[in-house]
């Protein structure tokens, strides 16, 4: 799998082939490559394809999940319901999301002896308002603002597959991944995608230097 910083790397050198002024930094190379790697993800995932690319697939293994008054929490922190809903201590880092929503392979139990159905707030108050729900024992959860909710389970901590923009290095237990810089972590793109998406933000960084925006100081490049 790729690299941030190799990829970023030749996209730069592959500017400098086209243009004498490339001057563009790496974060805003790496968000340009995200831009359209988000787009294409979210195109090849109708199909549910992108899912079963194993390198792409990153693991939360043990993600520690708190109590919290379910009105309060998502709503006003002065208002209490007295209902108590689990919801993971902090936020994860941030998912990839398509049209059906954020992309996880699976959220279970450590041991995965349960899993969870992702769903929506509104639609488990449905769930729960029929008259089958009490012979329903498939467990919910929800994902908002960074954070996962769930309705229904006593479990105090769970593993969560799926793929995420962000780095995942402070969830993994592993000191030496925590000191790596952010431009050697695995990018979170299936390679078959790389080349397309390089060669839409060659296109975009080259159009941006040699046709700078009319209301820019032409002392100063936008891009720095």
């Amino acid at each position: 799998m790729a690299i941030i910083r190799d990829t970023v790397s030749r996209v730069r050198t592959l500017i400098k082939a086209n243009t004498e002024d490339a001057f563009v930094t790496d974060r805003f190379i790496y968000s340009e490559v995200a831009k359209y790697a988000h787009m294409f993800i979210k195109r090849d995932n109708v199909a549910n394809t992108i899912i079963n690319f194993n390198t792409i697939i990153k693991t939360l293994p043990c993600v520690e999940l708190i109590e919290v008054d379910k009105v309060s929490d998502t709503c006003c922190a002065t208002i209490r319901s007295g209902c108590k809903i689990k919801r993971t201590k902090d936020k994860i880092p941030h998912v990839v999301e398509c049209r059906y929503g954020p992309i996880f392979r699976s959220v279970t139990t450590l041991d995965n002896s349960n899993d969870f159905t992702l769903t929506t707030p509104n639609t488990f108050n449905s769930i729960t308002g029929t008259t089958t729900y009490k012979y329903n024992k498939t467990f919910y959860f929800w994902y908002i603002n960074g954070y996962l909710y769930f309705p229904n389970v006593d479990f105090d901590y769970v593993k969560i597959e799926g793929i995420f923009e962000d780095s995942i290095d402070p969830f993994v237990c592993d000191k030496e991944l925590k000191c790596i810089y952010r431009q050697d972590d695995d990018l979170f793109i299936p390679d078959y995608l790389l080349p397309e998406i390089e060669q839409l933000v060659i296109k975009d960084l080259i159009m941006r230097i040699q046709v700078p925006a009319e209301t820019s100081d032409d002392k100063q490049n936008i891009n720095r």
